[in-house]
């Protein structure tokens, strides 16, 4: 099992920099962000696939500091129906996939992605709670006549380079928890399309990800080490908490393609995503590494942090003193 860190929150960093920021806390691996609701920072996609830039020439740094890529990371909405956005993030997955079989790299992530409930629609619309039929026969739409075609190809396209696609299981999308996961590969037949377990969305469902990765098995390709805190404020707000407002433009908010960008987070929040060990403690972590190692002793495991109360070094020293602990205790 090797233990590493998803490289966005070193983006301010030249790609030395960050591979050594991450051995300096004794990881062993990087998951190279390689387009979609980011840009590629530490990866040249378009100079890879050109082949003005060869994969040794590229692969020498890591090499040099004793961090591997573990995958890359091209989380999008490849099926925003926004002509700025779903075509882009599409696009950039498929660049990812290609460039990952030109590096050697086995394990691409990404989002399931979101179509508009019908076609013509100009916004993707999420249902999680289908009671009335009009919302199957738009989940109908989305998945038999928009993703399942998209998905195949991806799948396709993923086996031919020698690529597993992990899909993260994140809210805004139709594959949002394991039984939508399962739900895609069974529509499409996948051979190379599986899950990436980040619990950090699976705990504010409800979900217990340790059961998750026993339901999934072998379906799990890859991991995220990612945590979520529910506050006391769940019992009023519940985790469904729309109180989203928006970012001043002189504020410079986070884009997500062509015009959208991410709003503000409540202030008195139900629930946070927090440094790994401030949701939950090391035993929990120790029973979902055991649980990861069951289905691959070999499994990826980065750490993703998103909690604003840390800056990045910090919040990723808390985070790998978890992770070595519950490693520890483990015994892997």
């Amino acid at each position: 099992m090797k233990l590493g860190v998803y490289n966005a929150i070193l983006h301010d960093k030249s790609l030395p920099e960050a591979l050594e920021t991450i051995a300096s806390l004794g990881l062993e691996g990087i998951e190279v962000n390689s387009g979609g609701f980011l840009p590629p920072v530490h990866i040249p996609v378009a100079d890879l696939l050109s082949g003005s830039v060869a994969p040794a020439e590229y692969l020498k740094v890591f090499e040099e500091t004793g961090v591997s890529i573990t995958g890359l990371n091209c989380n999008g909405n490849p099926l925003h129906p926004d002509p700025e956005v779903g075509p882009e993030d599409a696009d950039d997955l498929r660049k990812s996939i290609q460039v990952a079989g030109l590096l050697g790299i086995d394990r691409v992530v990404t989002m399931s992605g979101l179509p508009a409930a019908h076609a013509g629609g100009q916004w993707p619309a999420w249902h999680v709670n289908t009671w009335d039929s009009g919302y199957l026969d738009s989940q109908d739409y989305q998945w038999d006549e928009v993703a399942v075609p998209f998905w195949m190809e991806i799948d396709a396209l993923a086996r031919e380079n020698g690529v597993k696609v992990a899909i993260e299981m994140h809210p805004q999308n139709l594959v949002f928890n394991p039984p939508t996961l399962k739900r895609l590969v069974d529509k499409i037949g996948a051979t190379n399309v599986g899950a990436e377990m980040d619990p950090s969305h699976l705990f504010w469902q409800g979900i217990d990800p340790v059961k998750a990765i026993e339901w999934l098995g072998a379906l799990v390709y890859h991991a995220a080490a990612k945590d979520t805190r529910i506050n006391k404020n769940c019992e009023i707000y519940g985790v469904l908490d729309d109180r989203f407002t928006r970012i001043p433009a002189d504020q410079t908010p986070t884009g997500l393609g062509g015009r959208h960008v991410v709003n503000k987070w409540p202030e008195d929040s139900a629930w946070d995503f927090v440094a790994v060990g401030r949701g939950h403690d090391v035993d929990f972590w120790s029973r979902f590494l055991v649980a990861l190692h069951k289905v691959d002793p070999g499994m990826a495991v980065n750490i993703e942090h998103e909690d604003t109360a840390y800056n990045a070094l910090e919040g990723l020293r808390i985070a790998t003193d978890t992770l070595l602990a519950a490693k520890k205790s483990a015994g892997i």
